[in-house]
């Protein structure tokens, strides 16, 4: 019964995983940026030339700088946290100091940014805004404080202390991000009549109202002043996704990069759909590695690394299928590339030799785009993509599921079936789930999609040698006779069977997720009229997978006893040895374990990859493996021996 309490919580923490990983530490962060926005933005109002106006909102600043650093200190351990510490503190003493208010202003903004930035926190939303709605919601919740035109003069304004925010003063609400606006939004202030509306909106409705209220400062003459420059093409490099809009402010974006861009952030305020309309991966993935260089320039490597692997996970990788279809080896190139790119990046190379890596990978994108606009992928190019996503995801977990219960039904054991068509199915459940909670509710990213496959994949090896073991065990008459006899009496050891569903759980779940978003991805290069060639080539690949799978059912239950145990534990051993490779590699593509390449064949079929981590672990997993044979041979011998 042990092994069940065991299992429970890898079946339901893979799930949490892959649903909430990216919002671990979002509640003390998110509280942490809220009061850093409102010391860049309160303190140079209540703090000048050394004097101090209110004395009040003074305390107030000092207990806001305080907190931060409680916050920090609660966060994971980062190698960016003590600096982030340091920083704080020097907030603190600066404010105790009565510093410049443009002094606070910059060193909070600094804290914020590159808290942001360690702990890679999601501040924008997961849909586009839509201010239509915003509108609507702000005149139901807020115009009754703040007014109909946002000036703070609304019918109940004058009965509050202090009097509500004015966001149509273009000074202070310069200094104020969207992301700013929703946090307010979110936790509320205390010591005002601004209430948390995290309970009564949604988070698309609170980003809404904050992209709605960003528009009170800007003119109709900067908005339209935005447009125009925007469709002649200014400004794309800077706003490139939503973040970079929710966390830009006007004074900052008017100092980075001149007077025009501010009026562009206007407009993009007004209509973010603007943001990443028409982007494709590629295009995502050659923006991403412009970042990582730039940040690699600025001797920011943690950035520079995390870039570096969103450029893959959420950009290349999703068109993989596509470019197979269509060039092979253009796509390995393309991926070895990138693999050595964020290796550079991990040995700290020198600038010159990352800037020769980049151009040779930005090209080799830019041939790829070519290679993909110039070959339109036909009908039964569609089909056997879609065809070869559903067959090369299934294949393992057709090939496990099927071994198990070939096993069940040949041990005469009935009973277990149950568990394993429950694995299988709860693991489609779960991963439809997950998709789900990604496409309406979070934001999953690439690395975590990558880390809740790999660390599947490990511990399916696992389960995978204790069934193989537990197989071979049986592969004597002897050892046979002795196992039908002790389950006569009742069913199978209960530790066993909840491996058995374990197994069957993880086999389908590491890749039920990442399959949907291989479709997704092909849909949106094919468009309305490829989908018909898209489901086809999913029905195909799915009739294959159930071939397949009654193929190896039928067959190996007319094998001979021992040529069935021998062959189907020899298979679950191949594929624990091919898991440890593949979760290995997962785990180095969301760049938890570092990666060292070594001369030695690709074999992604088999999970060989060269690089000496993987196959160090596939080489100890081979040997556990032959020692495990070579030790239930002997102990069968010694019996033979001693009757």
């Amino acid at each position: 019964m042990q092994f069940r309490f065991f299992t429970y919580p890898i079946w339901l923490g893979l799930f949490c995983y892959s649903i909430m990983s990216y919002g671990a530490l979002n509640q003390p962060a998110q509280n942490a940026l809220h009061m850093l926005d409102y010391i860049s933005v309160d303190y140079p109002t209540f703090v000048q030339n050394g004097q101090v106006l209110d004395e009040q909102e003074y305390q107030e600043q000092q207990e806001f700088s305080q907190t931060v650093v409680k916050t920090l200190k609660t966060l994971p351990d980062h190698p960016e946290k003590d600096t982030l510490l340091q920083q704080a503190q020097k907030l603190v003493t600066q404010i105790n100091n009565k510093e410049a208010g443009e002094v606070i202003t910059t060193i909070a903004n600094k804290i914020h940014n590159d808290l942001i930035q360690a702990y890679h926190l999601e501040i924008a939303p997961k849909n586009i805004p839509d201010i239509a709605i915003g509108k609507t919601l702000y005149q139901e919740h807020c115009a009754n404080c703040h007014g109909v035109s946002g000036n703070g003069k609304g019918p109940n304004a004058e009965s509050l202390d202090p009097l509500p925010t004015d966001f149509s003063d273009k000074t202070r609400q310069d200094q104020r991000s969207i992301y700013s606006l929703f946090n307010t939004l979110t936790l509320g202030v205390s010591g005002t009549a601004m209430p948390s509306f995290q309970e009564n909106l949604s988070e698309d409705q609170r980003w809404a109202i904050a992209f709605f209220v960003s528009t009170f400062s800007a003119t109709e003459k900067e908005r339209s002043e935005g447009k125009t420059l925007w469709q002649q093409g200014i400004g794309k490099d800077v706003f490139t996704n939503l973040q970079i809009l929710t966390s830009q402010t006007p004074k900052e974006t008017k100092t980075q990069y001149g007077e025009q861009t501010q009026s562009i952030l206007a407009y993009l305020r007004s209509d973010p759909n603007q943001i990443n309309r028409g982007q494709s991966p590629l295009e995502f993935s050659q923006q991403r590695l412009k970042q990582s260089l730039e940040a690699y320039q600025q001797n920011n490597y943690p950035k520079a690394q995390q870039l570096a692997i969103e450029a893959y996970l959420e950009g290349f990788e999703l068109i993989e299928n596509n470019l197979d279809a269509i060039d092979s080896q253009l796509r390995l190139q393309v991926e070895q590339e990138m693999m050595a790119y964020r290796q550079m990046i991990h040995k700290k190379v020198s600038l010159d030799m990352l800037e020769q890596q980049y151009e040779s990978l930005y090209h080799l994108l830019e041939k790829t785009q070519q290679r993909l606009q110039e070959t339109e992928l036909s009908t039964t190019a569609v089909v056997l993509s879609a065809l070869t996503i559903i067959v090369r995801e299934g294949l393992e977990a057709v090939l496990v599921i099927g071994a198990l219960l070939s096993v069940l039904i040949r041990t005469q054991r009935r009973d277990g079936l149950l568990y394993v068509h429950a694995g299988w199915i709860t693991a489609l459940i779960f991963g439809g789930l997950t998709w789900l909670a990604a496409t309406y509710f979070i934001k999953i990213s690439g690395a975590s999609r990558e880390v809740t496959e790999g660390i599947a994949a490990l511990i399916a090896m696992i389960i995978l040698l204790y069934v193989g073991f537990w197989l071979h065990s049986k592969t004597y008459a002897d050892g046979w006779q002795r196992f039908i006899s002790k389950q006569v009496q009742g069913a199978l050891n209960q530790k066993t069977l909840w491996a058995l569903a374990s197994l069957s759980f993880l086999a389908v779940y590491r890749e039920a997720f990442e399959t949907v978003l291989f479709y997704e991805a092909l849909l949106t290069q094919v468009g309305i009229e490829g989908k018909n060639a898209v489901l086809w080539g999913f029905i195909t690949g799915t009739g294959l997978l159930i071939i397949l799978s009654s193929i190896i059912f039928y067959s190996s239950i007319r094998l001979p006893l021992k040529l069935f145990f021998s062959g189907t534990s020899t298979i679950l051993a191949l594929l624990a040895v091919i898991l440890a490779g593949k979760g290995i590699s997962a785990l180095q593509e969301a760049g938890w374990i570092p990666l060292d390449s070594v001369t030695f064949p690709t074999i992604p079929l088999l999970g060989v990859y060269p690089n000496w981590q993987g196959l160090s672990l596939q080489a100890i997993v081979l040997a556990l493996i032959l020692l495990g044979f070579f030790y239930q041979n002997r102990i069968v011998q010694n019996d033979k021996a001693t009757q």
